[in-house]
């Protein structure tokens, strides 16, 4: 009984807590860190930061897909395209670049692995779709 009292009263407490308004409530613990410290006072700061980010990337990754799409060109068959041994050598540099930039490398790893395979994914598309017959 007393261990459903204690849990209930975590729940009210918790869902009250987490329907404060994001951009104002203060930190739970530390002071900001990112950007030496300049960032983030708020959730509403990290917020804007990561989209600021993820638009970068976005825009990246725009441009690597421009270029895998021209690696194809250089593939007899869409087998070609999985190279594990260039996925090896990538996820090498990255898991080291990550260190260097204080990311973590396990975090990059994953990451890289999961956008390889879906541009692995896009140049056999794009590889299928320029050697596709011509509709008659």
């Amino acid at each position: 009984m007393l261990r459903k009292a204690v849990v209930a009263f975590f729940v009210l407490t918790a869902s009250r807590v987490f329907a404060d308004d994001a951009a104002t409530r203060p930190a739970w613990w530390g002071s900001p860190a990112a950007n030496g410290g300049k960032c983030c006072e708020n959730l509403a700061e990290v917020r804007d930061n990561i989209d600021r980010v993820d638009r970068d990337l976005v825009r990246l990754m725009a441009e690597r897909q421009s270029y895998v799409g021209e690696a194809g060109r250089f593939k007899k068959d869409p087998a070609a395209v999985s190279d594990p041994g260039r996925v090896d050598a990538v996820i090498a540099k990255v898991r080291a670049g990550a260190a260097t930039q204080g990311l973590d490398p396990t975090v990059a790893e994953k990451t890289f692995r999961a956008m390889i395979a879906a541009f692995e994914d896009f140049e056999r598309a794009e590889w299928t779709a320029r050697h596709a017959e011509p509709a008659k």
